[in-house]
């Protein structure tokens, strides 16, 4: 029987073959294939486990290899093939018809098996791998069920190891069921007022576009973002699981739900670094971009993030990956997720306020949006003032709820699946340029507007292109396959706003 373990590395990861050599010499257990600290303790963390567990620990020489060798082999998850792989070449396990089996699982002294992270890209990779034998910790043994075809055991003691071999392995069916993940529960009818930002929203969701929200402090910007998740349709099956993946390898995914079925909410804190934003470090862990897949990464106040954090995102936003390289390492996390950002409009909040005044200067103002970088707000579609609610309209009646907004936009998102579905994207927001003008025909008068707004307003290349993907939304959104003038108008309306122009004096 060949065991493997698996060794996370970017999205992808690897198998690692566990081989066993034992021999006579100085009684001893040796790890080579490039261990870190922790895999090189398991040799005492094994040696206890089987003995606690009522198994004989060998009095020779063992090797154990881990392969392939070049490969970095980190974390406690290799305590169990280790100690599988043992037991199996000292004959203390029944034979089996089982040709492969990948296991992982972190032993405590007395053979207890402690869940890990990346169970589930570990069964993904090993199906891949035509291995879909798997011995997990009990805790884990839902997220090998998440993947179909796979033939899992769930395992809680090193001493029960022999009776899971004898028994049948029996093929379970897919895990299905439904977790949400930390989307704050802010529903969209808890806005009161504001048609043009509730109308934008709908927008942003319908065609997955990057929004940003501007307007004094208290006027609604984060509650209104925090509802924007709640308005973007489930996650596909695929996409489910890419989600489950990068949350399992990360540590966050509740294993005893299942897979991830909503779009994520990532709220990072201002001070975040770019490594916590891109992800990185020793562990080549996903960041915030990635654990916003196929969801929503909404940044607070933006000018209070660092510069440099900022502009990381550029990469990821154009891409929908990250590509990183350490120490001669490469490796990548998938990142296509939509941005959302606020911040006030100028850098004392007064602007816009009738009760207040702004007394900051036109220079300050515009270093102030200039923070954000312009090739960031350059990809950037939507951008919205945020006025503060009038006295009267917090009496009024509450809006349409989330629900009600959240089967348009799904309407919306099935035309634009329907008009892509040769395509290798599926949302306006993700037409590439060379595609605009198949997807995205103007007449005449709404070629003359666009044309005016790209002198006026300054518009580069991209800001044009985002200008008509807004459009085609806002046709998708009013059941049309022609892109009118009035939707070029709207959408040149949400583009128009930026360091260079007035918008202080039309809130």
């Amino acid at each position: 029987m060949k065991i493997f373990a698996y060794a996370p590395s970017g999205y992808a990861g690897a198998l690692v073959s566990v081989e066993v050599d034992i021999r006579r010499g100085i009684p001893g257990l040796d790890i080579v294939g490039l261990p870190d600290n922790a895999v090189r303790e398991s040799r005492e963390r094994v040696r206890v486990a089987l003995k606690r567990s009522g198994f004989n620990f060998p009095q020779d020489r063992i090797l154990v290899n881990l392969s392939p060798a070049g490969l970095k082999k980190e974390g406690a998850s290799y305590d169990l093939p280790i100690a599988v792989g043992i037991l199996s070449a000292t004959g203390q396990i029944p034979d089996s018809e089982i040709t492969s089996v990948l296991c992982a699982g972190e032993l405590l002294l007395d053979g207890t098996v402690r869940p890990v992270n990346a169970v589930l890209p570990a069964v993904a990779a090993a199906m891949a791998g035509d291995i879909n034998r798997f011995i997990v910790p009990d805790a884990n043994l839902s997220e090998a069920l998440a993947i179909p075809g796979a033939i899992p055991v769930g395992i809680g003691n090193l001493r029960t190891l022999p009776g899971l071999l004898e028994g049948e392995w029996t093929a379970f069916s897919h895990f299905d069921k439904p977790y949400y993940t930390q989307a704050p529960k802010q529903d969209l009818s808890d806005l009161k007022g504001q048609p043009v930002l509730r109308r934008a929203l709908e927008i942003a969701a319908a065609g997955g576009h990057h929004i940003l929200l501007f307007g004094p402090p208290g006027s609604g910007k984060t509650m209104a973002a925090r509802a924007l998740a709640g308005l973007l349709p489930d996650l596909d099956s695929d996409k489910s699981l890419e989600v489950s993946r990068i949350w399992s390898q990360a540590g966050k995914l509740r294993v005893e739900e299942g897979l991830i079925t909503r779009p994520p909410f990532r709220e990072p804190h201002h001070t975040s670094s770019a490594e916590g934003l891109i992800g990185g470090g020793s562990g080549m862990y996903p960041g915030e971009v990635s654990l916003s897949h196929g969801g929503v990464l909404f940044l607070d106040e933006a000018p209070e993030y660092g510069s440099r954090v900022l502009q990381t995102l550029r990469e990821p936003l154009e891409s929908g990956r990250v590509d990183m390289a350490r120490a001669g390492k490469t490796w990548w996390y998938p990142a296509d997720f939509q941005l959302q950002m606020t911040m006030n409009p100028c850098p004392c909040g007064n602007l816009g306020r009738e009760e207040a005044t702004c007394l900051c200067t036109t220079p300050e103002i515009s270093r102030y949006w200039r923070h954000l970088g312009g090739a960031l707000l350059d990809r950037v579609d939507l951008r919205v003032p945020v006025p503060m609610v009038k006295p009267e309209d917090l009496l009024e009646p509450a809006g349409e709820d989330s629900f009600t907004v959240r089967a348009r936009v799904e309407d919306s998102r099935e035309r634009q699946f329907k008009r892509y579905r040769e395509s290798f994207w599926n949302i306006n927001a993700d037409i590439p340029p060379g595609e605009i003008q198949r997807f995205i025909v103007l007449d005449e008068a709404s070629s003359s507007y666009l044309k005016k707004a790209v002198v006026q307003l300054g518009l580069s290349s991209r800001a044009a292109h985002g200008v008509l993907k807004v459009a085609r939304t806002l046709a998708d959104m009013a059941s049309r396959d022609e892109v009118s003038e009035k939707d070029v108008l709207e959408s040149i309306q949400h583009r128009r706003y930026g360091d260079r122009d007035i918008f202080w004096r039309t809130l």
